[in-house]
């Protein structure tokens, strides 16, 4: 857990907010228009990071929309209590108490990585809480599609160290290895690490103990742990409502987390007619490298969809472009 006026030497300048709702000190960002006026944009990062990774989108953002970020419980800033699960469902828990707490509605969700699944299962359980979605990099679940069955080299990874019993001590050294481990998972902008950077993803993790949701994330997938409850919200009967969301998708082709294939056919299987746009030379954080061009095509996208319905010929001034 890393210290609440912690900056990194100013990269990380945001007033620091938390939350107990979960039942752990959770940290959040809460950026934009005075008296919470503007619409809000809910940010949500995956494994290995935290809120730091959207540092370079939160102003640009913020300039028009309340941006919240939170740090999942066992990242960035929030507390990494020993005695919970860290499950898909748990996490979703934990995100549903928080947004209930913050009085949270009409969101637009930006959701990456492990963000995506916890995204769209909050999304199908409470679909008058969500307005839009902005998905990256990321699978939802609900697609029902993967053109590309083979594990990823991230988890061709976890497979060999989950088999050999090594998993747990590999990745509870994410304190020193946790570039390497973005590496691996496909971090393509290597120009952006600095020591500030560098201390900032490394922070969390001071000890094995501190590791344990970076640790159970992946084995959520590895065991399919986390399926029953992609199926529970299914049972809900509101895939149709989400379906209904206007969405967007900004994909980065050099993922070796999750197939870059699989994702888009997740996505298109959702939401046939939404715009997808991909970018050739970015990876699986795609908010470390393209974060410009993401602010850009957000604005756009929660323009052309002010009022949460407008599709077709509005949605064509975005779709099927391609940047590189």
């Amino acid at each position: 857990m890393i210290e609440a006026d912690e900056t990194f030497n100013g990269t990380w300048p945001f007033k620091p907010h938390f939350s107990e709702a979960a039942g752990f000190k959770q940290h959040y960002v809460d950026e934009g228009p005075k008296g919470n006026k503007g619409e809000v944009i809910l940010c949500l990062h995956g494994e290995p990071t935290w809120g730091y990774l959207y540092r370079h989108m939160i102003p640009g953002l913020s300039a028009h929309y309340r941006v919240v970020v939170p740090d999942h419980m066992g990242f960035g800033k929030s507390e990494t209590p020993q005695d919970r699960d860290y499950t898909l469902q748990t996490h979703v828990e934990n995100l549903t108490a928080f947004i209930e707490d913050l009085s949270l509605s009409d969101i637009t969700l930006v959701i990456q990585d492990w963000g995506g699944p916890m995204g769209a299962a909050f999304a199908i359980r409470h679909p008058d809480k969500v307005k839009r979605l902005v998905v990256m990099n990321t699978l939802t679940g609900y697609g029902g599609v993967t053109p590309r069955p083979e594990r990823t080299p991230w988890f061709e990874w976890i497979a060999k160290h989950e088999e050999a019993g090594t998993l747990r001590g590999v990745l509870g050294e994410l304190g020193t290895t946790v570039l390497s481990i973005m590496k691996l998972l496909g971090f393509e902008n290597s120009a952006a690490v600095d020591r500030d950077w560098l201390n900032a993803y490394q922070r969390p993790f001071p000890d094995r103990a501190s590791c344990i949701g970076g640790i159970e994330f992946p084995l959520d997938v590895h065991y399919g742990r986390f399926l029953p409850f992609v199926v529970e919200g299914l049972k809900t009967g509101n895939l149709e409502k989400l379906q209904a969301k206007p969405a967007m998708m900004a994909q980065g082709l050099q993922d070796r987390a999750i197939w870059p294939e699989n994702a888009m056919a997740d996505f298109k299987a959702i939401w046939p007619d939404a715009p997808i746009t991909t970018f050739d030379n970015a990876g699986h954080f795609i908010q470390e490298d393209v974060p410009q061009a993401l602010v850009s095509l957000i604005h756009q996208f929660m323009q052309i969809h002010k009022e949460g319905g407008l599709r077709g010929a509005c949605a064509s001034a975005i779709k099927g472009a391609r940047q590189t």
